[in-house]
C-alpha cells in the first residue's frame, strides 16, 4: 500500500488545516509515494520507538506528537529528536504526526478524554475563529438544484451539526454580452434581464479550491459570477478543549478520586478545594494554561490540563477546582483511537500498537 494512501485516510481523521499555526504536522520523514507494509501507532516517535519499528517489520510510524517540531540546522545525533530521525532515516521508515489537527477535531484528543471521565452534553471549550468562508453565486432556476447539491457534495453547507444548509434568494440578473462571448441565454451584444435564484452557503476555509471547482464544473454560465467572504463566526464544531458535565455531581475528591483511576494518573496537582460539587468538567488535553479564563467563563466547576505552573494556579481564583493530572496522562487515550480507526479504514493489513511507554515523567 501506498504512503499517500495511508496519508489520505489520516487526513479525514484529522485534516492538516485544522492544526494550529505553530505545529508541525503531517508527513515528517519519507517519500509519499514509498510501499508501506506495516503502520506501527505511537505517542511519540522516540528511537526505542523506532527500534521497535524495525523489529516489527513496520516502516511508517504514526505519531501523535511531532518529534520534528523546532526546525533542525545540524543532524549529528547530538540529542533525542536527531538520533530519532537519523534512525528512521537509515532504515527507510517514515514519521507521520497528528497533533493539533487532532486536537481540534470534534471527535478528538478531548472527546477522547471527555469520553474516558464519561462526560455527557460535550462541547469545543474554545471554537476556531476565522476559519469559516461565504461563497455567493448566482444562476437560473434550471441550474440551482444541480450546482447547489454540487456545492454540497463538495463540503459546502456544513452548519454545526447541520448539513446540505443554504439560503437562495430570486432575483433578476443582467448583462450584455461582448463580440467573443457566448452566452447561454439570449445573443452577443443583446441586453438580457433574466431571472435568477441566489445561493449562499458557508464552507471550512481549506476547502476553497475544491468548492470552485464544483462551482466552475457544474454552472451552466461561461462566465461564473460568485464572491467569497471571509466570515467572523466561530466554527463549534473544531477548536481546542471541550466542555461537558456529570451525570451525577461528586464532591471534589470524589472527582479526583475518579480523574486518578479512569486516567492512571501518578499523581494530580490541584489548586485549593472549595468545598463544592462538581458537575460541569472543561479538558484540554496536554499543555493547557492559557484556557483557565476560558474554561471560567464557561461555568466549568474544574478544570483538567496539563503543565501548569506555580503561579498559574493562582489563576483559578477560588471560582474553580484547577488540576494538573499529567501531559501524557490527558492524552493518554489518543493512541488507541488512531489505532481503532486505521483499522477500521484499512483492513486486511499490519497495524500494531507500540507496546514502548514514552512518557517522561515518572513518579516515585
Amino acid at each position: 500500500m501506498k504512503l499517500q494512501e495511508i496519508i489520505s485516510v489520516l487526513e479525514e481523521l484529522a485534516p492538516l488545516a485544522y492544526a494550529e499555526d505553530f505545529d508541525n504536522v503531517g508527513l515528517l520523514v519519507g517519500n509519499s509515494n514509498a510501499d508501506i507494509n506495516g503502520i506501527l501507532v505511537c505517542h511519540d516517535a522516540l528511537e526505542n520507538v523506532i527500534d521497535e519499528a524495525i523489529a516489527k517489520n513496520c516502516n511508517l510510524v504514526v505519531c501523535f506528537h511531532p518529534i520534528l517540531f523546532s526546525g533542525l540546522k545540524k543532524i549529528t545525533g547530538k540529542n533525542y529528536v536527531e538520533r530519532a530521525i537519523i534512525k528512521a532515516i537509515k532504515n527507510d521508515i517514515a514519521i507521520y504526526a497528528l497533533h493539533t489537527a487532532l486536537d481540534n477535531h470534534k471527535n478528538g484528543v478531548n472527546k477522547i478524554f471527555c469520553d474516558a471521565l464519561g462526560l455527557i452534553n460535550t462541547k469545543t471549550l474554545i471554537p476556531k475563529e476565522n476559519f469559516i468562508r461565504k461563497l455567493v453565486t448566482y444562476t437560473i432556476p434550471e441550474n440551482e438544484t444541480h450546482l447547489r447539491n454540487a456545492l454540497f457534495d463538495a463540503g459546502a453547507g456544513q452548519v454545526g451539526n447541520y448539513e446540505n444548509c443554504s439560503f437562495n434568494s430570486e432575483g433578476i440578473g443582467t448583462y450584455s454580452g461582448g463580440e467573443d462571448s457566448n452566452p447561454v441565454i439570449g445573443s452577443r451584444f443583446e441586453f438580457v434581464q433574466a431571472k435568477e435564484i441566489k445561493i449562499e452557503v458557508i464552507f471550512e476555509k481549506y476547502l476553497e479550491n475544491k468548492i470552485l471547482k464544483a462551482l466552475f464544473t457544474n454552472h451552466e454560465y461561461e462566465e461564473v459570477a460568485y464572491e467569497i467572504y471571509e466570515t467572523k463566526n466561530k466554527h463549534q464544531n473544531i477548536g481546542l478543549g471541550m466542555i461537558g458535565e456529570l451525570e451525577n455531581a461528586l464532591s471534589e475528591n470524589e472527582f479526583l478520586s475518579l480523574v486518578k483511576t479512569k486516567m492512571q494518573c501518578g499523581g494530580i496537582r490541584h489548586s485549593a478545594l472549595l468545598d463544592k460539587k462538581i458537575k460541569k468538567i472543561a479538558v484540554l488535553g496536554g499543555s493547557g494554561s492559557y484556557a483557565i479564563k476560558n474554561a471560567i467563563q464557561a461555568g466549568a466547576d474544574a478544570y483538567l490540563t496539563a503543565d501548569l505552573k506555580y503561579h498559574q494556579f493562582y489563576e483559578a481564583e477560588n471560582q474553580l477546582l484547577l488540576a494538573d493530572i499529567g501531559h501524557f496522562e490527558s492524552e493518554r487515550y489518543t493512541k488507541n483511537y488512531i489505532l481503532d480507526y486505521l483499522k477500521e479504514k484499512i483492513t486486511n493489513f499490519a497495524i500494531i500498537l507500540s507496546e514502548e511507554n514514552t512518557n517522561p515523567v515518572q513518579y516515585f
